[in-house]
């Protein structure tokens, strides 16, 4: 049974760092472009981040210097260090794996999400 889990959300205050992590099952995440989507209150999803398999990134222009997404195939895992916080990162944080151009959004696995809060 395939299955992302997103762990590590929780409330912190603004100017502050959060750890996400992600982990897979089911499948092996080292040959899928993974990535890391957001969406907060009332907003659709949007990306924050893709991870190719052999660990070229890509950052959507506000998150750049502040987030690092990193992998680790043999663990099936992949990460999301978010720093310098702000009031506007609050939302719920998504994990996707293995692009798929069918999909919209075009990754085939879904994480249910994790929760980021980020208040003064």
């Amino acid at each position: 049974q395939v299955q992302l889990v997103e762990s590590g959300g929780g409330s912190v205050q603004i100017g502050g760092s959060l750890k996400l992590s992600c982990a897979a099952s089911g499948f092996a995440i080292s040959n899928c472009e993974m990535a890391w989507y957001r969406q907060a209150p009332g907003k659709g999803r949007e990306l924050v981040s893709t991870i190719a398999s052999g660990g070229t990134t890509y950052y959507v222009d506000s998150m750049k210097g502040r987030f690092t997404t990193s992998r680790d195939n043999a663990k099936n895992t992949m990460s999301l260090e978010m720093y310098s916080l702000k009031a506007d990162d609050t939302a719920d944080y998504y994990c996707a794996a293995c692009w798929d151009s069918s999909e919209m959004p075009p990754y085939k696995y879904w994480g249910q999400g994790t929760q980021v809060t980020v208040s003064s």
